[in-house]
């Protein structure tokens, strides 16, 4: 292996993270936002300007002040204070405006990527796709994203708030470094030695030495903290697992307080913490011997230009003021050149949350640009089918495995069709299909050529799924029962109907109170809510997943009747999924799921009966 290796693996790691940044970041600054981002971006380069110019007045200040002091001069002595005092003043509505104004452009710039990644997951159904992913475990070569949660929350703001502090001080450094450099170079004189009887003069002297102090120290630290990257990646995805499995317990409380789970989810968390725990020790241990390295370079740096700078002075050749002034230029152009060092824990940091951020972007985006199947009413100025019909689909689970194949569907108006077949089969799947969130999917034509999905799925407008286990918002019980609609579209009357409609007599009352309706309802009631819904926006066309399984047989026959009774005055049509043998007298059709296949892999196909 070439010895430049290494140098080249890192240059090309630098390169495709600040790809990575320059793709999450440039679609902000030309968003609709662009020009106030733009103007707040300037404003805070030409303030970090300004404290450099600021600085650069302070150092010479350092000179004029001490060269006072050395010559007991009262009369420069008040007159460098009152100096100081305008270049202090300046100094502090400098940093504050800086402050106020980076922050500023910190949240705005979250507030914006945060509501471009919302509108990313949600369109097209992306954060369902991600699930399916992430429970199936593909093995496709495609990044898996998990817990998009914590990073649209807590990854954008490091992301945000790491490039904005990190951009904004390497141009303060560099800034600097080139402001003192010239200064340090002239104060600095040149240094002289003897070999063979030759006399070499190096002009710059301190120049060099601090770049020669900086280079140590840069190459030191990043061979003693290269491994907090990976490290701080591990640990972000922990604390999200540990976190989101916190939350699963909350939301099946019941359910585990029921099966007495309670020890096993303790000793399960006990373990996804240890695991966090672990880690954290690790990355402890690398920001230890690091934080050793830093601090002891740090308190170095300060004597080390004094050590350097001695001799000339002690041989009268400079005095006091340009020997405090040699030390203030040191330092800055030494703190410029070693901003790597002093930056590293939160570039490695920046580093992790970047990659995490950007996987996450990457594959929402490689999912919205599948052929999901979007089954739609036609765009293009054609009226909406009026019947179900869809050619012959072949359906899959996420690994590709066959679940249900030729299968060809029609539902005419009025018509109400019930779907059985073994547990796994895919009658809900087939649901999701005609929902259009399922993408593992294609259609054929009479000459087994494939379809787009739109082509063949034809969809009536107006319908309505009704999944087993509904999602009801935490909030008032109206905000449930109109979800995802807006409450104002609905009277209070219309609200009560729907309930009674429901057989929910009892909560006709009680629409503003607020509370976890998915957890306290019991399940026959959590259905009938989600019938009240069905009742309330009157669709033509439902479609309803066990949707009465938790039901007694008479309250069943009530809900089933008024929905008949419903898509018929509509001129719609109910297709259900159950097991249940009293559901088959609600329904004229049956469409029966056979195994089709042999072995332990299994397919399924339709059969029609009436």
């Amino acid at each position: 292996m070439s010895p430049f290796t290494p140098v080249r693996l890192l240059w090309r790691k630098i390169r495709t993270h600040l790809r990575h940044v320059w793709q999450l970041s440039l679609p902000y600054f030309r968003s609709e936002e662009r020009w106030r981002a733009r103007f707040l971006l300037l404003a805070c380069i030409a303030l970090n300007l300004g404290m450099v110019y600021v600085l650069v007045l302070l150092n010479d200040w350092n000179r004029v002040f001490y060269d006072a002091l050395q010559n007991r001069d009262a009369a420069v002595f008040w007159e460098q204070l009152q100096v100081f005092g305008m270049l202090a003043t300046a100094f502090i509505v400098v940093a504050v405006y800086r402050f106020y104004l980076t922050q500023l452009l910190e949240i705005r710039w979250r507030a914006w990527m945060t509501k471009d990644f919302l509108q990313r997951w949600t369109t097209h159904h992306v954060f369902y796709q991600l699930e399916l992913r992430q429970f199936a475990n593909l093995g496709d070569g495609m990044s898996q994203s998990d817990n998009p949660d914590q990073r649209i929350q807590e990854d954008i703001q490091l992301f945000t708030s790491d490039t904005v502090g990190l951009s904004l001080g390497l141009l303060d450094a560099l800034v600097t470094l080139g402001s003192f450099v010239g200064i340090l170079w002239a104060l600095s004189g040149s240094f002289d030695f003897h070999y063979q009887d030759t006399v070499f003069t190096i002009p710059g002297f301190m120049v060099w030495m601090a770049l020669l102090y900086a280079m140590c120290g840069s190459l030191i630290g990043h061979f003693l903290g290269r491994s907090m990257a990976p490290l701080n990646f591990n640990q972000q995805r922990l604390e999200a697992n540990f976190r989101h499995h916190l939350m699963r317990v909350r939301e099946y409380s019941e359910a585990i307080a029921l099966d007495k789970g309670a020890e096993f989810e303790r000793v399960a968390l006990q373990k996804r913490f240890a695991s966090v725990l672990e880690n954290f020790l690790q990355l402890l241990k690398v920001q230890k011997r690091f934080t050793w390295f830093s601090s002891a370079y740090g308190q170095a740096a300060v004597v080390f230009p004094m050590l350097v700078a001695a001799p000339r002075y002690f041989s009268g050749a400079i005095q006091l003021g340009e020997l405090m002034q040699i030390s203030s230029a040191f330092g800055q152009v030494q703190e410029s050149l070693s901003w790597l060092v002093s930056n590293y824990p939160r570039l490695a940091s920046w580093s992790a949350t970047t990659q995490r951020l950007y996987g996450f972007l990457d594959q929402m985006e490689t999912l919205r640009s599948i052929s999901f199947a979007m089954v739609q009413a036609p765009t293009d100025g054609r009226a909406p089918p009026l019947s179900l019909k869809t050619s012959a689909l072949t359906i899959t689970l996420p690994d590709r495995t066959v679940l249900l194949d030729d299968v060809v569907l029609e539902v005419r108006p009025g018509d109400s069709v019930l779907i059985r077949g073994p547990s796994g089969s895919g009658k809900s799947t087939l649901l999701r299909v005609l929902a259009g969130i399922w993408p593992y999917v294609r259609g054929w034509d009479g000459q087994r050529q494939p379809l787009s999905l739109y082509e063949a799925v034809a969809l009536p407008a107006d319908c309505m799924f009704i999944p087993q286990r509904a999602y009801f918002p935490e909030g008032r019980l109206r905000d449930a029962l109109c979800y995802p609609g807006e409450v104002d579209s609905y009277t209070d009357v219309d609200l009560q109907q729907a309930l009674m409609m429901a057989v929910l007599p009892q909560y006709i009352t009680q629409l503003d109170r607020v509370g976890q309706w998915s957890q306290q309802l019991s399940g026959g009631e959590a259905q009938r809510l989600a019938m009240a819904r069905v009742f309330l926006k009157q669709p033509h066309w439902v479609f309803a997943d066990e949707a009465t399984s938790a039901l007694d047989e008479a309250t069943e026959k009530v809900i089933y009747e008024r929905l008949l009774a419903m898509v018929k005055a509509k001129g719609g049509a109910l297709v259900s999924v159950a097991h249940r043998p009293s559901v088959a007298a609600y329904h004229q059709r049956l469409w029966q799921l056979v195994n089709a296949s042999e072995g332990s892999t299994k397919s399924y196909v339709m059969q029609v009966s009436h």
